[in-house]
């Protein structure tokens, strides 16, 4: 087993129940669903040291060890496309991704990805997320915006996926929603899963996993208001989500908003702004911040002009404290 990745999941009361391949399937160092059953099929899955069945329903208390098996050759190709760099290191990189590009590929998305454009980039990445996902620990939706950190090698992505599964890795996003909140700060605390109807999305629904976002006001513009959220879970399509739960969908948002926008948006106004996290080596605290990207720069300063206050009044910095 000697430089085979090997996770360990302790099973919470709230995952009782699901079966072992979802759940790994929803493990970030997993790409999907069936490599999860490759695994299994493989004997790479245990619980208390046996081996075990996809079907196989996860008790409260269980302890699942994946040991990963070693990663493929890559089948990606790179391709020369700009990257906005705001940190690198021999270990890993923060990017800030643009609007409209696909972290990485998938049925219908082979080339043009933020994977295709990193493997130009960089000689190195983690095999943990397989041939079509390496080096990724975390997403983002395809139009939203900003802060993304890369791993270039296994220790590093087994160090800041554990911290991303313990909630140790702060992430800050600005989003510009419809409506005024009732209160300049809050929590939204309700379940998510696939949307019972149409698959393709997700829903608050009773049976859905725990996912917790608060946020706060940082500017009021009447028909609209400027929030910087935090995520203290990663669900799909959480902060889009739980903001239309609220009734304050996010600008822009083709699936889950509600009107076209009187200002230009080529996707829902939410950026990833601040990324934050113990570097996995060294142990320093590392705090980065991705300047907004235009088409929301100029949907605020719209607001500011229309309905106030002021552009320079609203403190945009991810990391204010």
């Amino acid at each position: 087993m000697s430089g085979v990745p090997l996770l360990r999941f302790t099973v919470s009361p709230e995952e009782e129940g699901i079966r072992v391949d979802t759940f790994l399937a929803q493990v970030e160092q997993i790409p999907s669903r069936a490599f999860a059953q490759k695994l299994l099929k493989n004997g790479k899955v245990k619980v208390e040291s046996l081996p075990i069945k996809p079907s196989y329903r996860l008790q409260a208390g269980d302890v699942v060890e994946v040991e990963l098996e070693e990663p493929k050759p890559l089948a990606v190709e790179p391709e020369d496309l700009p990257l906005m760099i705001l940190y690198e290191d021999g270990d890993l990189i923060v990017v800030n991704k643009p609007r409209g590009m696909v972290v990485h590929p998938a049925a219908g998305n082979p080339r043009g990805t933020l994977v295709n454009a990193l493997l130009k980039h960089c000689r190195d990445l983690s095999g943990i997320g397989g041939v079509l996902r390496p080096g990724i620990v975390h997403r983002l939706d395809k139009d939203t915006t900003g802060a993304l950190v890369v791993a270039k090698n296994d220790f590093t992505h087994l160090g800041l996926a554990a911290q991303l599964k313990a909630g140790q890795m702060t992430r800050i996003y600005l989003a510009l929603v419809h409506g005024s909140l009732p209160t300049s700060e809050g929590e939204i605390k309700v379940p998510i899963g696939r949307h019972p109807v149409h698959r393709k999305k997700m829903a608050v629904v009773p049976k859905g996993k725990s996912a917790h976002t608060s946020y706060r006001v940082l500017a009021a513009f009447g028909p609209y208001t400027l929030v910087r959220v935090q995520l203290h879970t990663g669900r799909t399509h959480q902060i889009r989500v739980h903001f239309q739960y609220i009734g304050h969908p996010v600008a822009g948002d083709p699936v889950y908003g509600k009107t076209k926008e009187p200002f230009n948006l080529d996707g829902q106004a939410l950026h990833a702004a601040g990324l934050g996290f113990s570097h996995p080596r060294t142990g320093e605290a590392v705090r980065i911040s991705a300047p907004l990207p235009p088409d929301l720069e100029t949907a605020i300063s719209y607001c500011c002009r229309h309905w106030g206050p002021k552009k320079n009044g609203i403190i945009l910095d991810p990391f204010p404290d």
